[in-house]
């Protein structure tokens, strides 16, 4: 079997049919790779690029193309290693690694479907030693039989009625967990959030009081500051190290990107002075970009998105390094259905994964791929069984949802405002 094209298919639709979610985002565009070959056989992947600059997408994976065409996929990883460094001088990070890791999906994707397994199994397998050893030198890796999983929450949508009735709806909907957001969000106004510490840690401790009274204990709970990507300001090590202090008592899953990731330094002492567990990553593209932040200890929980991380093989090799700090990994998924999937299989591959985030009310652009593939019970996630991903891009849905030029998300700056 050879591969005979490459092609880059953009889609807009529906972000969400979240309620809540579309207070704050009713678009989203995405970037799908397929990979044709002479068997009929065709993979399909996605790359997260799709979702902020969708229009850079296209010209990337032509440029890698014509290295893939002709070849057969019975070594991957050779040939994401050919294309890395065929654009090593500006796909070392960044834009062209997250492109690639679109294209390797849909090669992993393509395998699946030809040896009719599931590409978790293919991933586990063949990374299996990379993983923590015992003292007597046997591998500590072992399948996942179900992994919990919690609906990504976006911001906290305000007066607080509001997110009890977020919270209340996604227990409606079978999620045992949730991730709400700092701050607060008022529809028609955006958020509102303080930089001060006091204030801050105020704000977000009886936000966790609240939610605890309200669901109990039992309800697996984590929080998201967004400093990674926040539009308005950007926490100091301070203000995360008040807000994380006040939200010890209320045992959280784990507290998501308290700083930006331009200072890792902040994050290793943040780490240091706080019991509440740490999480983070999603901004991060290559195992080169992360071992920085790993090496510093710079997380409690490490959060790659295998539709960002330049590609499955380097996801897991991330996990890999994080099990040797001795970190979990719970992986980022905020990207369409073929994203989605992608982080479920890397979730299922990796034994240190400690949960999943789904997109709860997905929109069109996840359900028309994922079908039935994505199966929840009681709150965990079960192994997917298809070859493959287990995902299928049809043409009705092509048609149906045909790729509007701006739907990217950005920051707004004067100059460039987001209205999607």
């Amino acid at each position: 079997m050879k591969i005979t094209d490459i092609k880059t298919i953009l889609l807009t639709g529906p972000c969400t049919n979240d309620p809540y979610l579309s207070e704050a985002r009713q678009l989203r565009s995405a970037a799908f790779i397929k990979v044709e070959t002479d068997s009929g056989l065709t993979g399909i992947g996605e790359t997260y690029a799709g979702y902020f600059f969708p229009e850079g997408v296209p010209s990337i994976v032509d440029f890698f193309k014509p290295i893939l065409v002709g070849n057969g996929i019975e070594d991957i990883p050779e040939l994401w290693q050919r294309m890395y460094h065929c654009g090593n001088f500006w796909c070392r990070v960044g834009l062209g690694a997250i492109v690639l890791a679109g294209i390797e999906a849909a090669l992993w994707d393509l395998k699946g479907k030809a040896l009719r397994l599931p590409v978790y199994k293919l991933l586990g397998e063949a990374k299996k030693d990379d993983f923590i050893k015992t003292e007597e030198g046997k591998s500590l890796y072992s399948e996942h039989d179900r992994i919990p999983c919690y609906a990504t929450g976006g911001p906290s949508n305000y007066p607080i009625d509001k997110l009890t009735g977020k919270i209340a709806f996604y227990r409606s909907l079978g999620f045992h967990g949730v991730k709400v957001g700092a701050g607060a969000y008022y529809k028609g106004k955006g958020s509102e959030i303080s930089n001060n510490p006091a204030e801050a840690a105020d704000f977000e401790a009886a936000k966790a009081l609240y939610i605890r009274q309200r669901f109990g204990n039992d309800l697996w709970l984590a929080f998201d500051a967004h400093m990674g990507n926040h539009s308005k300001l950007t926490w100091g090590l301070e203000t995360a190290t008040a807000v994380a202090k006040a939200l010890e008592p209320f045992n959280l899953i784990f507290f998501e990107e308290p700083l930006h990731y331009n200072k890792p330094d902040e994050y290793a002492e943040l780490v240091k002075r706080t019991t509440t567990p740490i999480a983070g990553g999603e901004c991060l593209t290559t195992v080169g970009e992360w071992q920085t932040f790993i090496n510093k200890d710079c997380f409690n929980i490490g959060q790659p998105d295998a539709s960002f991380t330049a590609g499955p093989a380097q996801f897991m090799q991330v996990a890999a390094l994080l099990s040797a700090h001795g970190c979990a990994v719970a992986p980022h998924a905020w990207g369409a259905g073929a994203s989605q999937m992608q982080n479920i299989h890397c979730g299922f591959a990796c034994p240190n994964t400690k949960i999943l985030e789904v997109a709860p009310a997905y929109g069109p652009l996840h359900s028309e791929l994922i079908g039935d593939s994505l199966q929840i019970k009681d709150g965990y996630v079960l192994p997917p069984e298809k070859p493959g991903l287990g995902i299928e891009l049809t043409e009705d849905t092509i048609n149906r949802f045909p790729f509007i030029p701006g739907t990217g998300e950005f920051n707004s700056v004067p100059g460039k405002i987001l209205t999607t």
